[in-house]
């Protein structure tokens, strides 16, 4: 049966396949074809493209394991005896159809509730972030590694929104974050900033609500690269539902927790 190396050395290889097809997508921004899930909530036809293009190859090769993709959650039957690929194919689509620069292509795998394998390419940088369950994190191979910040007021905090929640549940810790003389960042793709917590770049991340497509592969690179996470799956059914997630380097775990949850 095929190992988790051999998964991880796969997703490394397709993830670039996924990138060059969503980047030529990109180069053509102005022509696509984009539908409407929602309030702020898109999808492409780059995004459908590219997760086809995703599922065929994953399940080509390994066709016992589960497939979960943002653009068809709904098909998505648990099976706790069966490893899950999950998929983001552009994480970001609000900045790609509108031809800003911040948005990559997501993979994780889980075998029940436990993170085994976490791959996030940025294909206009060509960076690809990666981890394996107890073998450190990367930056195009290079290990990587969270932030030595040990106050809010040494680096920037991404805080991230979407209308899934209460605009409340946002706002008041990004008020206590402003209060104890934090900054903020914003680029409009959760697993993309998630990673570069885990590459030191940013200091934290705090979202109200992400989907399991959005956090899954970057929790893992976050935990892999020294950084800490909450329990953003406790249970299988968080691959559906999704959770609340508060990730940071750990000198700042403790305080982003407090401005997350205050401390009255």
């Amino acid at each position: 049966m095929p190992g988790i190396d051999e998964r991880f050395d796969f997703a490394c290889k397709v993830i670039r396949e996924a990138g060059a097809l969503a980047l030529d997508y990109f180069s053509r921004f102005e022509t696509l074809d984009v539908q409407s899930k929602g309030v702020q909530d898109m999808a492409s036809e780059a995004d459908l493209e590219t997760q086809k293009l995703l599922e065929a190859a994953l399940m080509r090769e390994y066709p016992d394991d589960l497939f979960l993709g943002e653009e068809d959650p709904d098909s998505f039957v648990p099976d706790a005896g069966k490893g899950t690929w999950i998929i983001d194919p552009i994480d970001g689509t609000q900045p790609f159809v509108n031809g800003i620069p911040s948005w990559c292509i997501s993979i994780a795998y889980v075998e029940g509730t436990t993170f085994r394998i976490g791959v996030v390419f940025d294909p206009v940088h060509d960076e690809l972030f990666a981890a394996r369950d107890g073998a450190g994190a990367t930056l195009n191979g290079r290990p990587i590694s969270a932030s030595a910040a040990t106050s809010l007021e040494q680096g920037l905090v991404c805080v991230g929104f979407s209308n899934r929640v209460t605009p409340e549940q946002t706002i008041v810790p990004f008020a206590r974050l402003a209060s104890r003389n934090g900054m903020y960042h914003r680029n409009g793709s959760g697993a993309l900033s998630m990673a570069y917590v885990a590459a030191g770049r940013l200091i934290g991340y705090f979202e109200p609500h992400m989907n399991s497509w959005d956090f899954a592969a970057s929790a893992l690179i976050i935990r892999e690269a020294g950084g800490v996470i909450n329990d953003c799956l406790p249970d299988e059914d968080a691959l559906v539902k999704g959770s609340l997630v508060v990730a940071a380097a750990p000198g700042i775990y403790a305080v982003l927790n407090e401005v997350v949850f205050g401390t009255d």
